[in-house]
């Protein structure tokens, strides 16, 4: 639930404060292409009306982030193309594409029935779940200062991979037939790291109650 919360609050953000400095646009087409290709199941198997409704919900909900940033006025008109430069086409999904290829193989998977297309699919969005963040904490770090509203929504994108890591370890003990997938492991634990310096500043700023601030290169050395 943390990354519905998390979804909420920025939603809350762009609606109050109509305007999109410090939000980055990539990340969150990277977070819909996630959610695109993790939840083609949408269309074969039904597990629960919650299960369907969440999947929905996450895709519906990120496609409203994009379209008010790229299209919906005064909110595109603030956003700041110059600060959000990473590469994410180049540099995000073509290597987890190649990645997801390459596990789907060596796992003994084929290319050749929508099954197995849908677990290559699956796996790509794992990958590309674990540094989707990226443009988000570079234009960070280039703005350095964080809006109050900003900052709660990344932290609460964090916090959910996070306990989902304390969830595995909990039913690696406890589930009688558990499966371990380690790459959810190791992509899981990828992603808790890019978050762990913007956690450490976050965590202080509350503790002194002042402004979210990052560091610049030359302060952090």
């Amino acid at each position: 639930m943390c990354h519905v919360f998390s979804i909420i609050v920025l939603l809350l953000r762009l609606r109050v404060a109509r305007n999109a400095q410090g939000i980055s646009l990539r990340t969150h087409e990277l977070f819909l292409l996630v959610f695109l290709t993790r939840y083609t199941d949408l269309f074969t198997t039904f597990y629960s009306l919650y299960n369907s409704v969440m999947k929905v919900l996450y895709i519906a909900s990120t496609s409203s982030i994009v379209y008010a940033i790229r299209l919906q006025e005064p909110i595109c008109s603030t956003y700041d193309r110059a600060q959000d430069t990473f590469r994410h086409w180049a540099f995000a999904v073509a290597p987890c594409a190649v990645l997801a290829l390459l596990t789907h193989l060596i796992s003994g998977g084929s290319l050749f029935s929508f099954v197995d297309i849908q677990e290559m699919l699956w796996t790509f969005s794992i990958y590309l779940e674990s540094i989707a963040i990226l443009p988000q904490l570079i234009v960070l770090q280039r703005f350095r200062e964080v809006e109050n509203l900003t900052g709660n929504y990344i932290f609460f994108m964090g916090s959910y991979r996070a306990l989902y890591i304390v969830n595995w370890i909990f039913r690696a003990y406890y589930e009688p037939g558990y499966r371990h997938h380690y790459v959810v492991y190791f992509c899981g634990v990828l992603q808790t790291l890019l978050y762990a310096d913007f956690f450490y500043y976050y965590l202080m700023s509350k503790r002194r109650g002042g402004k979210f601030s990052l560091p610049t290169n030359a302060q952090q050395k």
